[in-house]
């Protein structure tokens, strides 16, 4: 079956060589446990059941994941045995079930699901780099889309993550899943059971593209949608961008989210700028 699942529509037959995901057909997943730095209302108090799938769609040369996204690792899982990995993060009390990059795998999600549905939330944590058509056959699958918006600039993207139509496909995808997962919260009221949070990673040196991306959420998903301002940037893997965020450059985007009457969104401490927040992975077979 030839693959396409992401916009890059590479066209690979999976099950006989890996796509521009770097990844075969069978599902390789990196790292499956309760997770404590997502946002709020993702993470709560008892944590996020995520699932760190290998591979991945992007290809951004600053990939806080490398280890994992720029190699077909972990251990494989079918959909039946990943079914019952979820019945345990079920068990341990979870808020809610993660499928972090899952792009390439969105088939296998579903399949996975079909077989066992948790009776809690199931989040769709994306790089946001999606076609909307693939969203829209996630739609009952998927309560929560935690996405990113990297790039408002395809000059940028193409530069840093080898996608010159990541603005396209990001932003109509996005109009699909604010439509229709509006902000719903479940019990206890600070967790989140059903919406959209729109995550934007700061990228030092690159504050216009942060501007726009904030004008563009003010006018457009501004109590639509959550958002969420990422301040932890650490240079890795082949990055081009050699240094963290300057505190005169946090304090800017603060003062832009201000002015633009963003008051309600989730900010990260300059503290966060470090490797210690990068989960361990599993890499062997």
């Amino acid at each position: 079956m030839n693959c396409y699942l992401c916009p890059r529509k590479c066209g690979v037959d999976r099950s006989l060589s890996k796509g521009r995901c770097r990844s075969l057909s069978d599902m390789r997943i990196c790292r499956i446990a309760p997770h404590y730095y997502e946002e709020p209302p993702i993470s709560g108090t008892k944590g996020s059941g995520t699932i760190f799938f290998s591979g991945c769609s992007l290809d951004c040369n600053f990939c806080q994941n490398y280890k994992i996204s720029k190699s077909y690792v972990g251990k494989r899982f079918t959909p039946y045995e990943l079914s019952e990995e979820i019945k345990k993060l079920v068990d341990e009390g979870v808020h809610n079930i993660n499928f972090v990059s899952p792009t390439h795998f969105s088939d296998k999600i579903k399949e996975t699901l079909d077989i066992y549905r948790p009776p809690i939330p199931i989040v769709y944590n994306t790089s946001g780099y999606e076609s909307p058509e693939i969203i829209n056959g996630l739609l009952e699958y998927v309560d929560i889309f935690l996405t990113d918006l990297k790039y408002i600039d395809d000059k940028l993207a193409l530069q840093l993550s080898s996608a010159s139509d990541y603005v396209e496909n990001c932003l109509e995808s996005l109009k699909v899943m604010v439509k229709n997962k509006p902000i719903i919260y479940g019990q206890p009221s600070t967790l989140l059971k059903q919406g959209v949070i729109i995550r934007h990673l700061v990228l030092p040196g690159y504050l216009d593209n942060t501007n726009k991306i904030i004008e563009y959420y003010a006018e457009n998903y501004n109590k639509q949608a959550l958002f969420s301002v990422m301040s932890q940037f650490v240079p890795m893997y082949k990055s081009t961008i050699t240094r963290t965020l300057k505190p005169l450059e946090y304090k800017l985007v603060i003062k832009k989210l201000i002015e633009c009457g963003i008051t309600d969104c989730f900010i990260q401490e300059l503290t966060s700028a470090t490797e210690e927040f990068t989960p361990e992975f599993y890499i062997g077979d």
